[in-house]
């Protein structure tokens, strides 16, 4: 007997302490604190959502109208942004004991996509500025695809060898690479500029008691995330549903108000599809229990 009667005991402790660790409490109620200060405490909980936004970004070259005429391709004749909502996280906001707690905002990351140069402006003195003279637009836009087209034969005589026998090893090397840079400030002239940026923007949820669903936010393929009032875009909802009980191993029949948070799942979802599903401690779905103080010895 002795063996079972330690497997149980051994059984009630892990019981006891998965209990304790899952259990989520706060003192509230008026009370005075230990330097004597009076306590209003109305334990709560704020939510964090966290959503990851990709911009791709498109600028209009200065010769995008003659980019069919002289290269014979089709080039963005305005500039335009496209948003796109990647992923989202909900955890716990400023809450250092949660399990699930929300951390630092990721800087933002942007990269350039065929691109000569970092910036979302071209440069003040275009690439195929070579006078003082001031061309028609469209003469100028010509004279540069002519440009970017002896720029390709260059190249070509340099790799055959057409160019010359001076030009080899690391040289010739760097010569393409300088003629490559060239090359593409002439066709973003043309072809315009793209820039694809990532964000993360962190939105608060104080969720109310008996309420299980929230509008976060809603989002616009042109505009990124927009007010939850705003009927352009369709919305980012964060639901909670209370999982379980809000339990206490301490609870007695006398003794201090604590608030007990009720485990609850939350998910965040945008356009029918679910961007995360955590359990989170909810304090507004909780319950009030008493928990009886140790005496303090003399």
């Amino acid at each position: 007997m002795k063996p079972i009667l330690l497997v149980f005991a051994c059984l009630l402790a892990a019981s006891a302490a998965v209990a304790q660790e899952n259990c989520r409490m706060a003192r509230t109620g008026v009370y005075t604190a230990a330097d004597g200060s009076t306590v209003v405490a109305e334990p709560s909980t704020t939510l964090a959502v966290d959503l990851t936004l990709r911009c791709d970004r498109v600028l209009s070259g200065p010769y995008a109208r003659y980019a069919q005429k002289y290269l014979g391709l089709l080039a963005p004749l305005t500039d335009k942004s496209v948003w796109t909502l990647v992923g989202g996280k909900v955890a716990v906001s400023d809450d250092p004991d949660a399990f699930v707690r929300a951390g630092e905002i990721p800087s933002s990351e942007q990269f350039v996509v065929s691109h000569a140069r970092a910036g979302e402006e071209f440069a003040r003195l275009q690439p195929d500025k070579l006078s003082t003279e001031v061309l028609p637009l469209e003469e100028a836009a010509r004279k540069a695809a002519s440009t970017l087209f002896a720029l390709r034969r260059h190249r070509l005589e340099l790799i055959t060898g057409e160019a010359g026998e001076h030009v080899f090893g690391a040289g010739l090397g760097a010569a393409l690479d300088e003629i490559a840079r060239i090359e593409q400030s002439y066709l973003e002239l043309f072809l315009g500029r793209r820039t694809v940026e990532t964000r993360t923007v962190r939105l608060s949820v104080e969720p109310e008691e008996g309420q299980e669903q929230y509008i976060v936010c809603r989002f616009t393929a042109a505009e990124g995330v927009v007010p939850a009032d705003d009927l352009s875009g369709d919305p980012v909802v964060l639901g909670i549903l209370p999982t379980g009980r809000a339990d206490s191993p301490w609870e007695s029949q006398r003794g201090v108000a604590y608030r007990v948070a009720m485990p609850a799942e939350c998910t965040l979802s945008y356009g029918g599809g679910l961007m995360d599903r955590r359990v989170l401690p909810i304090f507004e779905m909780g319950r009030t229990v008493l928990v009886e103080q140790p005496k303090s010895g003399r």
